[in-house]
């Protein structure tokens, strides 16, 4: 009566009804509901809306972030060109270095609500 449903390598479980569909599929064809993304078994970092990557800002930040390379990836051209004009003075390397740890701390969707606009 209650059979083991057994799945294929490129198969997943329909979130909804349970239902062996292709791993790939982002709607159940069975019942219509969308389905949550595959978790990937490597996670480098949270990558926003528009591409940029967490992880390429904090080693942006550690390495070059007295001349606030981190800050022209992000986006923020204004805060970059302080950090340029600074840089002669190490506080942007100091500010850059506690930012390196924040933006590793920080959360993949604060990351992505923060910076994830074009």
């Amino acid at each position: 009566m209650n059979e083991m449903v057994q799945k294929g390598s490129d198969e997943k479980f329909c979130s909804e009804r349970g239902a062996v569909i292709k791993a790939k599929a982002e709607i159940c064809p069975k019942c219509g509901v969308r389905q949550l993304p595959v978790p990937s078994s490597v996670n480098l970092g949270a990558t926003a809306d528009n591409g940029k990557s967490k992880i390429a800002a904090a080693l942006l930040a550690f390495f070059l972030g007295g001349f606030g390379a981190h800050k022209f990836y992000l986006g923020q051209i204004g805060w970059g060109i302080v950090y340029l004009l600074f840089c002669w003075t190490l506080i942007p390397a100091i500010a850059a270095f506690i930012e390196f740890i924040l933006l590793l701390a920080m959360s993949d969707e604060k990351f992505n609500e923060k910076y994830g606009k074009s």
